[in-house]
């Protein structure tokens, strides 16, 4: 350990650079580009004595959000592809990083490695991680590639080991939140450690370096709030516990010094000390004054010791220069020291509960300031992109407008958007919903391996082709068929048609409309298990078979999940392909999966342009983009919001380009959503009508492409009606049709996000596999007996036979004015209470004159 030269500062000198005379070191907190530009670390270093520098994201958000100077870099950033926020910022940070490093470098090499360092931060999120913390920071480490980098690291309990491991593979470490003595006393030994590592795996000790950075103000903000209250409590106390306010949180660190000289000065240290190793030294933290009281250099002026360093923000390091009284003051007084903390410990305020809450709240803090960094620059690059990224408006009454920014407000918060795409469960129930997540990632998969459907598009192209026939049901048929009606046909590639229905007069309409010997069937089913498309794919296999004999499997591909019962039955009729979606994905997600993307690659898809334009809404919905800015969730918590507040009717209204797109998200809705009594419910096509018409169960989402004729000239009156007349209306824009595929990914991350609200597990499907299974045991008696179980309806006339059970039948029975089909009938409609929904399901065959 050094000492300082002098105890008394020299004359006519700068105070700042008079602290060197007593052995401390002026960091500046606050990193700039347009400072760095204008030279202005280089002369804080010539006439300051500066020697290093901090970042927080606090500052990052002042530098990148009200500033125009980062605007250069973002926009080269984002015309190289789809960037996620977190990937801008992080791009953004490590020039700024990389250049103070270069410019301290001088600092670092004339210190010996001891000063000269800038410092800069893993995520927050990640403080109670350590596997997290230690790949970022080893990350980051990489990316400034600058050997006088300090990572910081929180003081956490998940922190400490990973600064031990950091500092033992030779990456210097800021440790950042720390405020109890005791936490300290972990720091340090876990630096210890750190450095013995280091010296036996061969590593230069005399090149780490680390601070450990003690919180400053933040004590005597706290203590003395607490202090306040305890006098309001009590007057008569007030005389003796003012004389304990502004006092603890110097008491603290002058103890913490203490500490620190004591361990080291022990044997353990100076060994490693003897190889040239530095001690990790005391960094005073938040030293500006928050209370107006008190000297404004206070907590710089009463902190200035040996081997100590000060990081300083910009306007106290401007007070300080103007009029601050340097001296050797952090030993002054330790008996009162102990004596301040013995009085607060009297006082009935226990520093360990103050200390924790600190931490706490520190962490919490640098959240949300990360979170605040993050959306400046979110808010730039959606700017930036203008309708390459679709936009999304609402209107809604204010007690609803109210209860959403509560929502979001609370997952705001709580990081709850970071919690999906941990694959956290519970934010739903805790149940199976982490099995279920594999389309969160799905885009950026299928972009890292695009030949496989590059292949496919190029088949489409040169095999021939007249018709591709998708032979699929629900979430394996909604998705492709809303990219056929998007899209139509594209020029020199085969029609797609999409077979949905096991209605006899459906299929007989398809076939009429395919040559066999010019088709390539996509047969799509996820477990190989379901009943239609095993059905579809015999029939038309057996077709095509007799027109192109043993060749016939070269006109078929399968889309299937790996192991299932779909990929047996490919390979063993010799399909020409077979394409892969996921286990992770359930049906009604998987439209970004290859079971929307072969069928869309076959038809003549640019799957890869439409991926990377999709791209953009998932990194708009990522993880590292707050709630409150967050495209995907805000849709999520209105829906959700709403429904759970009794408006459970959502009424899509899509512009004539996107009509079919309500046909894919009425499945993803209802089937993700209709559970355990809890529910939204999907009205697709239907006519606007006027506010009059509609309860107070309703709420209605317009999609439409900006400057589309045609369609409802008055729409946007109607619409506009809706709002003033309470109901809540979202609109949402494309500047493009192309870009349905971010809606896609908005919708699946909103329902997703609408579940959690209103408390059900989106990802099951009970129901349906009940279906299956009362499905199952009625082919497998048909098998057994060549006939299916008889059923009795309840009542029959004219050809018309009604079914129900016999609970419902009884009801029915006692309600009907009469027994007739049509007092049946009228007693069952008067069932329904208000918000209820009546559904009516028609199997017939799909065409306009059954749908009109």
């Amino acid at each position: 350990m050094t000492t300082a030269l002098n105890t008394e500062p020299s004359e006519d000198m700068n105070p700042l650079k008079q602290l060197a005379e007593f052995g401390q070191s002026p960091w500046l907190d606050n990193v700039n580009r347009a400072d760095l530009s204008k030279g202005i670390i280089e002369k804080m270093v010539r006439e300051d004595g500066l020697k290093g520098v901090t970042s927080n994201p606090t500052i990052f958000e002042k530098a990148m959000g009200g500033s125009d100077v980062y605007d250069e870099q973002l926009k080269t950033l984002l015309a190289q592809g789809s960037v996620s926020v977190g990937d801008l910022y992080e791009a953004m940070a490590v020039v700024d990083i990389q250049n103070v490093a270069d410019k301290l470098k001088p600092v670092y090499e004339e210190s010996k490695y001891v000063d000269g360092y800038v410092s800069l931060e893993v995520s927050p999120y990640l403080s109670n991680n350590t596997d997290a913390t230690l790949n970022e920071a080893r990350r980051l480490w990489k990316a400034v590639d600058r050997q006088n980098l300090m990572v910081k690291v929180p003081a956490t309990k998940a922190g400490i080991p990973a600064i031990e491991t950091l500092i033992g593979e030779g990456v210097n470490v800021n440790v950042t939140l720390l405020f109890a003595q005791s936490e300290y006393a972990a720091v340090a030994k876990a630096y210890i450690a750190g450095v013995k590592k280091l010296a036996t795996s061969g590593g230069d000790v005399s090149r780490i370096a680390s601070v450990a950075s003690f919180f400053v103000s933040r004590i005597d903000t706290l203590v003395d709030q607490m202090l306040d209250e305890k006098i309001k409590a009590d007057p008569s106390k007030a005389e003796t516990l003012n004389k304990v306010k502004g006092q603890v949180a110097i008491a603290n660190a002058r103890i913490a010094y203490q500490m620190y000289k004591d361990l080291f000065a022990a044997p353990e240290w100076t060994e490693l000390a003897a190889k040239g190793a530095h001690p990790q030294r005391l960094l005073w933290a938040s030293t500006s004054m928050k209370n107006k009281a008190y000297s404004d250099v206070r907590y710089v002026e009463e902190l200035i010791g040996p081997e100590t360093v000060d990081t300083i923000p910009p306007a106290t390091m401007d007070a300080f220069r103007d009029h601050g009284k340097p001296r050797d003051s952090l030993s002054d007084d330790l008996p009162g020291a102990h004596a301040t903390l013995e009085a607060l410990k009297k006082s009935g305020v226990d520093m360990d509960q103050v200390t924790t809450k600190l931490v706490q709240q520190g962490v919490q803090l640098f959240a949300d300031a990360f979170d605040q960094l993050l959306g400046a620059v979110e808010k730039k690059r959606v700017a930036f992109l203008g309708d390459r990224l679709n936009g999304m408006s609402w209107q809604l009454d204010p007690e609803l407008e109210a209860a959403v920014k509560e929502t979001t407000t609370g997952w705001l918060k709580d990081g709850t958007m970071r919690r999906v795409w941990e694959y956290d469960a519970s934010v739903w129930t805790g149940a199976d919903e982490a099995k279920w997540l594999g389309w969160l990632t799905i885009v950026d998969e299928q972009l890292a391996n695009p030949e496989p459907l590059k292949q496919l598009l190029e088949r489409g192209k040169s095999g021939g082709f007249s018709h591709v026939l998708l032979l699929g049901m629900g979430g394996s048929s909604l998705g492709p068929e809303v990219l056929e009606k998007t899209f139509g046909r594209q020029p020199g590639y085969p029609e797609l048609l999409v077979l949905d229905s096991t209605d006899p007069q459906q299929i007989k309409t398809f076939e009429s409309k395919i040559d066999l010997a010019n088709t390539l069937f996509v047969v799509s089913s996820k477990s190989g298990s379901t009943l239609e498309p095993n059905i579809f794919k015999q029939y038309f296999f057996e077709r095509a078979r007799s027109v192109l004999g043993d060749k016939a499997g070269d006109h078929f591909v399968a889309v299937t999940d790996p192991g299932s019962n779909m990929q047996k039955v490919a390979e063993g009729d010799k399909f020409s392909g077979i394409y892969y979606g996921l286990k992770t994905i359930g049906g009604r997600y998987s439209v970004l999966s290859d079971f929307g993307m072969a069928p869309g690659a076959a038809m003549g898809l640019d799957t890869a342009k439409f991926l990377a334009s999709t791209a953009e809404m998932v990194r708009a919905c990522g993880p590292t983009v707050p709630a409150s800015q967050n495209p995907g969730f805000l849709l999520g918590a209105v829906l959700g919001t709403a429904g759970v507040r009794g408006r459970d009717k959502v009424t899509i209204i899509a512009s004539p380009k996107l009509y079919d797109f309500g046909a894919w998200a009425e499945q993803l809705i209802a089937e993700s959503t209709g559970k355990i009594g809890k529910g939204l419910i999907p009205v697709d096509l239907e006519a606007l009508g006027s506010p009059d018409v509609y309860g107070h169960d309703r709420m209605f989402v317009h999609l439409h492409v900006i400057g589309e004729g045609g369609g409802d000239s008055d729409e946007d009156s109607k619409l506009d009606a809706l709002a003033k007349a309470g109901h809540p209306v979202i609109k949402i824009a494309l500047a493009d049709p192309a870009q349905i595929g971010q809606e896609f990914f908005r919708w699946e991350i909103a329902i997703a996000v609408a579940g959690a609200i209103i408390g059900i597990n989106p990802f099951d499907q009970p129901d349906v596999e009940a279906s299956k299974i009362e499905t199952k045991k009625l082919t497998t008696a048909y098998e057994a007996s060549g006939s299916l179980p008889p059923e009795t309806p309840f009542f029959e006339a004219d050809g018309i036979k009604l079914f129900t059970d016999e609970k419902n039948a009884e009801g029915l029975k006692s309600r009907a004015s009469e027994q007739s089909l049509k007092g049946y009938l009228k007693a069952h409609m008067e069932s329904v209470k208000p918000n209820d929904y009546f559904a009516l399901l028609a199997y017939v065959e799909r065409n306009d004159a059954h749908i009109e």
